[in-house]
């Protein structure tokens, strides 16, 4: 009797552990997110459309589940594009800043958010363009 609650015990402990093994949202993974930003740039007013363009060197941040400030942000390249590396399966919420084309924020900037789902592993999710006004 003693033998068989010890292994009862052993497996209880053991289920216990593998249940809190779950990956969170974050870094540590084989998937990505990819995507494009693209600027259109209007005068002050933004009554006049002057031209449209890759957004190069602009900040793209993510956040990782529910988290309350971004976890991670890259730059974009001299195209636009951008990529989040060695992700994990999970929610995340990408931004990028642009001017406010209502001309109705106080700091004169909003956010342009896409919130994703990366369900497996090795999976590469493509965003559709992020567009933001300068």
């Amino acid at each position: 009797m003693p033998y068989s609650l010890r292994y009862l015990l052993l497996f209880v402990a053991f289920l216990c552990c593998c249940a809190g093994c779950r990956k969170e949202a974050g870094p540590g993974g084989n998937a990505a997110i990819r995507g494009n930003v693209q600027a259109y740039h209007y005068n002050s007013t933004f009554t006049v459309f002057i031209a449209d363009y890759p957004a190069a060197d602009e900040y793209v941040y993510i956040i990782y589940d529910d988290d309350f400030s971004y976890s991670d942000r890259v730059k974009t390249d001299y195209e636009g594009d951008f990529e989040f590396k060695y992700l994990n399966p999970g929610q995340y919420r990408i931004y990028v800043y642009s001017l406010d084309s209502t001309l109705q924020a106080p700091s004169g900037s909003i956010a342009v958010v896409k919130d994703i789902t990366i369900e497996g592993n090795k999976d590469i999710v493509q965003t559709d363009t992020l567009k933001i006004f300068k």
